[in-house]
């Protein structure tokens, strides 16, 4: 269950992390998001990492 859920949400999530990051480390306008840009990105790699070796179990064919 917890393989077909890394696969399906909490990847694409990091992914979306790290495009986040990237956007706050270089929008001008909010101080605490361009503090925290990189930071950001990093929780979002280390997330990409971690859920893209988890990879769903072959489904079996009847």
């Amino acid at each position: 269950m917890f393989r077909q859920l890394s696969a399906k949400y909490f990847e694409p999530i990091s992914m979306w992390v790290i495009i986040f990051g990237i956007f706050s480390l270089c929008q001008p306008w909010i101080l605490i998001l361009h503090v925290y840009g990189f930071s950001i990105i990093l929780i979002g790699l280390v997330g990409f990492i971690v859920f893209s070796h988890i990879k769903p179990l072959p489904e079996e064919e009847e």
